[in-house]
């Protein structure tokens, strides 16, 4: 596979990171892929190793404030910027591979802002994938959770560690691991982005109805650190025909980094390729 790596310009002119992993011969699709929170878009290695070789190219960036990219670290001003960052990554990605089936595939936080982005843009998209996405409140402490709203209005830049768990990552001990000493990834929330993350999530769930794209949601039942209800809930709530429900018993919160990979990625091709 050919790596190529860059930059382009999200929302308030800021240079975001990108990298992509493309197929050796004419791909059957693109997947641009949005990260969760904390950590940024090379963490997906096993997508990658696996998807790539099946003629799937994949794109990825780091979100503002994660990895590669500028900004504080957990930080956003309005979740809008969020929005306007996919909207540019996916004219970037649609510019280097002009004519691809285009997939949107986000995990956790990056499944919040795919669902919210699909709500709001559908145009160039053949389909909508998302894993653990964040649309319940997430395991950190409800005393976080308040001071976060308390401070948004007088302190936005507050920083709080979330001191979010890598057991709770993956089965995997190594997958652990790796989080824990990975330096790209951080644990640090400040107080907007809480307030941005509820609101965010609040509206996500009361427009689900009007989700047009056809859709695929995972889910492992053992996460601990999103709660599986969210995607039940959202995936309930949904009326168009064409959206697939997969949960993985004992699954951890990164299914990509799991025990049950390769399951997981079987079961991404095989809605790709349905969707072609």
């Amino acid at each position: 596979m050919k790596h190529i790596e860059g930059k382009f310009t999200g929302a308030g002119n800021l240079e975001l990171y990108y990298q992509a992993w493309q197929a050796d011969s004419a791909p059957k699709a693109v997947i641009a892929l949005v990260h969760g929170f904390g950590e940024h878009g090379g963490r997906y290695r096993y997508l990658v190793n696996n998807l790539v070789p099946r003629d799937f190219t994949i794109y990825s960036f780091d979100l503002r404030g994660h990895g590669r990219s500028p900004g504080q670290r957990g930080y956003v001003n309005a979740w809008t910027e969020y929005r306007d960052d996919v909207r540019a990554f996916l004219k970037l990605v649609q510019t280097q591979e002009p004519g691809k089936t285009l997939f949107l595939y986000g995990q956790s936080l990056g499944g919040l802002m795919a669902l919210e982005y699909g709500l709001h843009y559908t145009d160039g998209l053949k389909g909508v994938i998302v894993s653990a996405p964040l649309l319940a409140q997430a395991g950190i402490s409800p005393l976080l959770v308040t001071l976060s709203r308390i401070l948004s209005r007088i302190m936005p830049t507050f920083s709080l560690d979330t001191k979010l768990d890598a057991s709770t990552i993956s089965r995997d001990p190594a997958e652990a691991n790796a989080y824990k000493t990975d330096p790209l990834v951080h644990s640090l929330g400040t107080a907007r982005l809480g307030t941005e993350l509820n609101a965010a999530m609040a509206w996500t769930h009361a427009h689900a109805a009007e989700w047009k794209l056809p859709l695929l949601i995972v889910h492992g039942d053992g996460d601990r650190l999103v709660p599986i209800t969210g995607s039940q809930q959202f995936f309930d709530h949904v009326t168009a025909p064409d959206k697939t429900y997969i949960t993985y018993p004992g699954g951890y919160h990164e299914s990509h980094n799991d025990t049950h990979r390769e399951q997981v990625f079987d079961d991404f091709a095989q809605w790709i390729e349905k969707h072609l």
